[in-house]
This record gives structure tokens, sequence and C-alpha cells, in this order.
């Protein structure tokens, strides 16, 4: 197996409001979804034939400890599997991990490791985390490509979810960039603003249009986003920071 580098973080801070989920989204977790995790390639069909973890790359869920891809779950074996030859993202000497939460469940830590060796933790305060949460990694020490597994270990149960990340680091490529402006999510409103448990239901979506903001999706609609046709995944009301891109494959499917 290839060897496994991770480096000490800066905090590049959180950003976007929660999700409001019905449906089966009350069961999804969460991934690493930039650069692209190994799941999260599965599920955008960069790698064909995957099996089950296409349709659900928030769910690689197992008891902390593990050092896999694929929290040692059977079903999900192909993430351990380095014989697929994982397309790995060139960056620069930084580059920054987004994670998306489609249920953020309080957070003791999140880890990052070489091997089964710690090389660093941020902690989460058993807090509930933001929907997207990002921290920066210096990599200027270690070009070449490598495999970095990423940890989000819950707080309040014992189990952690995993992501594996192929990176080609220093190739000769620009520094991973963050989403575009327009699928990056906003800094997270102050509580005063957040609207009240009272409030209303947004509408239903009728299908078809133009994803939006604010709007009760269900598993099966099809909205088209900066001119591309998505069906939806998994129930849910939209959030500005979650529209149908790389960054929610767990909610979205390009058709």
């Amino acid at each position: 197996m290839r060897k496994v580098f991770v480096y000490p973080l800066v905090i590049a801070g959180t950003a976007a409001a929660g999700l409001v989920a019905t449906g089966s989204a009350a069961s999804a977790h969460g991934y690493v979804s930039a650069p692209p995790s190994r799941q999260a390639l599965c599920a955008s069909r960069a790698v064909p034939d995957c099996g089950q973890i296409q349709f659900e790359p928030q769910s690689v869920e197992g008891p902390k400890g593990l050092r896999s891809c694929d929290g040692g779950l059977s079903q999900f074996a192909v993430l351990n599997d380095d014989s697929r030859a994982w397309p790995a993202r060139t960056v620069g000497s930084s580059v920054t991990f987004t994670w998306v939460f489609t249920a953020r469940h309080r957070t003791a830590n999140w880890e990052y490791f070489v091997g089964n060796t710690r090389v660093a933790v941020v902690d989460g305060g058993n807090q509930q985390p933001d929907a997207v949460v990002s921290h920066q990694v210096d990599l200027s020490r270690f070009p070449g490509r490598r495999t970095v597994l990423a940890i989000w270990n819950i707080g309040d149960t014992p189990m952690a979810f995993y992501s594996c990340v192929d990176l080609n680091v220093g190739g000769g490529g620009t520094p991973d960039n963050p989403p575009p402006a327009t699928t990056a999510p906003p800094a997270t409103p102050p509580a005063t603003t957040r609207p009240p448990t009272s409030a209303p239901p947004p509408p239903a979506n009728t299908g078809g249009g133009t994803w939006a903001t604010g709007t009760a999706y269900r598993t099966g609609d099809e909205v088209t986003f900066q001119g591309q046709r998505y069906r939806c995944r998994q129930s849910h009301t939209s959030l500005s920071g979650w529209e149908p891109s790389i960054f929610t494959l767990a909610l979205w499917l390009p058709v």
C-alpha cells in the first residue's frame, strides 16, 4: 500500500448554516468532499463500478480507532482497493480539506493519520458542527503522491466517519482552490438571525425548474443548476452552500 502522509493543521474555520433534512436524510452523515475523497469520486462517477458507496458517500461509518478507508464495512471495501489507481488531485504547498455533513452530529474531533500514527487533530468541542467545515493543511515539506486518512469522531456515540483523499502535492498545478463563489457556503449567521423553530416550513417543490434555496425537495425531483440537470437523492430542504455540485453528492446526482 502506498505511503500515507498528513501534516499539522492550520484551522481555516467553518462555514454554512445547518441542513434541514427529512426522510432518509436523517440517517445520512458526512464525508470529505474537497479535494474529492474516494467516496466522492465514486459518487460523481469519476471512478466507475464502485458499488453501493456511489449512492451514499456520506455513510462510511465505523467504530472509532480504525485505520481504514472503508470504516470496516465490507460493502464499501472498494475504498481500500489501491489497485484501482484512484485519481489524485494536484495541489500546491497547501490544501483545504472540506467536510460536508448531512447529519451534524456532536463532534469530539477530526483526526488526520499517517499509517497508525496520528499527526494532526482538530478539537470539535463536543459541539454540533456547521454543515460545511474546512481545515487547511500545510503539505510543503512532502511533495509527491500522498493518501490522507481523515476521520470525523462523533462526540456522543462510539462511532466515527472515514474518508481517504489521494493527492499529488506540488505536482506542477496550482494550490487547491476553495469552492467557486456560486457554491461556497456563507459564513454562519449569528444565532439571533436563525429562524425560530415555530417558523412555517418552506413550500414543497413541485419538481423541475431551477434549483433554489429554502425549497423542500423530494427524492426523485429534478432541477437545473448552472446548466446541468440533477436528480434529488434524498429528501431535504435546500440551503445556500448545498447547491447540486461535487460538494453535495449525498443529496444530488447529475442526470
